[in-house]
């Protein structure tokens, strides 16, 4: 049985290796983005503080969603206009929703 080597590039150097099948598998990083609010968390969302097409200034409440019995406020992240809202009061939500999205 012959081994498969991998080309692995560190900071303009090359290298020769193996990769164990969990690490070929694995769920690849993308850069989030920043203009998308997504829970973080599963929660319920209790109050939107916003509407469509309202400015938002920096760490301004968006809304509150609700998780292990805490509240937690889910403010913007930087000067932005609500470009579309996911999500209702009262709708449960899972990790990795997009709540709000800004533009």
């Amino acid at each position: 049985m012959s081994t498969k080597y991998e080309k692995l590039e560190i900071d303009g150097a090359e290298y020769q290796t193996t990769f164990t099948k969990k690490w070929l598998n694995r769920k690849r990083w993308v850069e989030p983005n920043p203009n998308l609010i997504e829970a973080h968390i599963p929660g319920t969302i209790v109050q939107i503080k916003v509407k469509e097409g309202q400015e938002v200034q920096p760490d301004e409440v968006l809304l509150t969603l609700q998780a292990m019995k805490m509240d937690n406020k889910i403010t913007a992240p930087f000067a932005a206009k609500i470009k579309k809202i996911n999500v209702k009061e009262g709708e449960q939500v899972p990790k990795g929703a997009i709540m709000i999205e800004l533009e």
